[in-house]
């Protein structure tokens, strides 16, 4: 059987510089070094940095001075204020497409705008975006418009790991339902990039194996989108929970992997699928 990695897979450019500011602040600061929350949603790098000394907390409260790094999804304004009076240095490692889209959010809400975030309710990401614009509305999908009354004036802003096609129907479903309608797309293009990769891909391969944390959104919505075109799809974390047996009758198997995926682990599974009978 052939193994083909997507032609766009794996950590992206938010990812790998968290890390690196991470990793330097180890060996360059002094005192302890604390993420507010977990770094990146992958649970295998969040222990490899604690193995360096780098500790998650889930509140600015928790520290005592030391280094704090804000995680790659952002924060709110009131948590980043907590962070800066209980740490003696905070670093930002908020990706920067995040906070494009928590300063959209801020820049509607100040012009008047009823702020709707298209995203999960309850990720770090989007309540971070809430945090820049009190009062605004979370949907997810578009049958979650039915209960929200709409004003004049609305303003849209997606959180970066949304698909697009989901951001396509719920502007389609407010069209009409007020007189303004001011989007932001904020979708990162790392995401739109991988999605699309993985859709041609899986569209051809007989197996998909995805790797990435369970909890990263952009990890598990991949592995929608090839469940959706291979029902031999698999999400995994880590090399050690292949099994032999998904590649029964397979001629090729793609490989994908979500933005907080380094590529590291995508070598390290490519390679135990090559001693299960693999070529590349």
């Amino acid at each position: 059987m052939r193994v083909e990695v997507a032609s766009q897979a794996g950590a992206c450019y938010g990812v790998e510089r968290a890390l690196r500011l991470v990793r330097d602040s180890v060996q360059t600061e002094r005192g302890q070094v604390h993420t507010l929350g977990p770094l990146i949603h992958n649970p295998q790098v969040v222990a490899e940095l604690a193995q360096a000394g780098v500790s998650p907390v889930s509140s600015p409260e928790d520290v005592d001075g030391g280094t704090l790094v804000l995680r790659t999804h952002g924060v709110t304004p009131q948590e980043e204020r907590s962070a800066n009076e209980h740490a003696d240095r905070v670093i930002n490692a908020t990706c920067p497409f995040v906070l494009r889209a928590h300063q959209s959010a801020r820049a509607l809400y100040d012009q008047g705008y009823q702020v709707i975030i298209v995203g999960e309710k309850g990720h770090p990401e989007v309540l971070g975006t809430l945090g820049n614009a009190p009062g605004a509305v979370v949907v997810q999908n578009v049958s979650e418009l039915e209960g929200i009354k709409v004003g004049k004036r609305v303003g849209i802003v997606v959180q970066t790991t949304q698909a697009r096609d989901n951001l396509r129907a719920i502007v389609s479903a407010l069209i009409g339902r007020c007189e303004e309608l001011r989007l932001h797309d904020t979708i990162c293009e790392a995401t739109s990039s991988r999605q699309a990769a993985a859709a041609e891909l899986s569209a051809r391969a007989d197996v998909m194996v995805v790797i990435g944390g369970r909890n990263s959104a952009n990890t598990t919505r991949l592995a929608k989108i090839c469940s959706a075109r291979c029902p031999r799809t698999h999400h995994i974390e880590s090399a050690s929970e292949l099994q032999a047996g998904w590649f029964d009758g397979a001629d090729l198997v793609g490989i994908t992997a979500g933005a907080s995926t380094p590529q590291e682990q995508i070598d390290t599974v490519c390679s135990a699928v090559e001693g299960m009978g693999g070529t590349r």
